[in-house]
């Protein structure tokens, strides 16, 4: 059984120059682990809560000394030197010295940084590849590739609020291999810059994630560019590559109203609006597609993409089980987007793609849009099943890490692409 010698923290900065957490876990055999965790900025209000200093002097109170100063300290003396049979054991005590459902006590940035490193040294121990572990932890063995989702246009929380939504990706869909998945990404991505040069006479200026955000002029031009770029990258829109769209409708839903650009949908119209953009473009996936306390609309919006598109849910999940589990009883999403620091530690997240392959739901692994260098999210999708995998784009190192060890993982295990769509 795993025995923690020691257990220590840094304070380091994510992809857009905030503080985030990288925790250290030695074991008592002297295999290390260390892993850092991401940050959101399009956030649900059900997620496990971060732990931020509040200083405004110092980083405008984003900081993370609080956490990381738990991690050397409580949670290390609680810890160290103890048996744990395996992650479930190790991520309850976590859970039980936090003592609150939020994780707001320690920081859901603490305690997901040492489950991950906790996850990384027993790997090490093991003598096994970190996504050979994550696929021992739900009793999988890994027989495919997620498909990448891959972002090429932003708006929304992730660059400004240009148009309301927030993310077009595309889904390379005819791709074999992962290595082939990419060159197509790049070839549009390639495209997609030289349209907004030449429509918007911009710079091909990068948001969060890494998408193109040139100042679309409506949510529609925006995806309608997007199966443009497919085009003058020599290939067919809906066979060779598909959309998908983050719609995030939280972020522009006030008064029971989509503010969608100039219109004031209700519900039943915002539905009718996402119908009609499967009518006219190929999208495969619609991501909070309704904002997520729309409870009573979702089963509704599902019913429609049924056949058609998979009813992706974030915001309206927030990789929690219990979210998961009304939406799953009132069959309002057929996706989960997992995101492991959406609930805190791997153990939950875990329960949480349980629960949707019990639905027979498709699980998309998410990174976030504040992310490191760190990869072990791509690991994460292999040994889970991930049917796709949704890092951002195809720019910026924090992302190029996880499409890099996918990459690795191809060349090393000969794995397939899963199919989809």
């Amino acid at each position: 059984m795993p025995v923690i010698q020691n257990l220590c923290a840094l304070e380091i900065l994510d992809s857009r120059g905030r503080p985030t957490v990288q925790a250290e876990c030695t074991l008592a055999t002297g295999h290390v682990g260390i892993a850092s965790v991401p940050s959101g900025a399009s956030t649900g209000s059900a997620e496990a809560i971060e732990l931020r200093d509040g200083d405004p002097a110092r980083y405008r109170g984003l900081g993370c000394q609080r956490a990381v100063g738990h991690v050397r300290n409580e949670i290390r003396r609680a810890l160290a030197g103890r048996n744990f049979v395996g992650q479930a054991d190790l991520d309850r005590a976590l859970a039980d010295l936090d003592g609150t459902t939020s994780k707001a006590r320690l920081g859901a940035n603490a305690l997901l940084a040492v489950s991950l490193a906790y996850a990384r040294a027993c790997a090490a121990q093991l003598g096994i590849p970190l996504y050979q572990h994550f696929a021992d932890l739900l009793g999988q063995t890994p027989r495919s590739l997620p498909r990448p989702t891959i972002n090429l246009f932003s708006g929304g929380k992730h660059a400004g609020g240009q148009v309301p939504i927030q993310d077009v990706l595309v889904v390379p869909a005819s791709a074999r291999t992962m290595d082939e998945a990419l060159a197509m990404t790049f070839a549009v991505y390639q495209a997609a810059a030289d349209l907004t040069a030449r429509n918007y006479s911009a710079r091909p200026l990068r948001a969060d994630e890494g998408g193109l955000a040139p100042p679309f002029p409506s949510a529609e031009a925006m995806i309608a560019d997007a199966a443009e770029a497919i085009r003058r990258a020599g290939l067919r829109p809906g066979h060779d590559v598909a959309l998908a769209v983050d719609v995030a409708s939280t972020h522009f839903y006030q008064n029971g109203r989509y503010l969608l650009g100039p219109e004031s949908l209700d519900s039943p119209e915002m539905i009718h609006h996402l119908v009609q953009w499967l009518d006219l473009y190929p999208i495969v996936s619609i991501e909070d597609g309704l904002a997520e306390e729309d409870w009573e609309h979702w089963p509704i919006l599902c019913a429609r993409l049924a056949g058609r598109a998979l009813a992706l849910g974030d915001d309206l999940l927030c990789t929690n089980p219990a979210r998961i589990r009304r939406a799953i009883d009132a069959k309002a999403a057929t996706a989960l987007l997992l995101k492991v620091n959406q609930v805190g530690t791997l153990t939950e997240a875990g329960e949480a793609c349980r629960l949707a392959r019990s639905a027979a739901w498709h699980v998309t692994v998410s990174a976030r849009s504040g992310e490191t260098e760190d990869s072990w999210l791509a690991d994460l999708a292999v040994g889970w099943a991930g049917n796709q995998i949704k890092v951002g784009s195809i720019t910026q190192s924090e992302r190029l890490a996880k499409y890099n060890r996918l990459l690795a993982i191809e060349a090393e295990t000969g794995l397939p692409l899963v199919q989809w769509p």
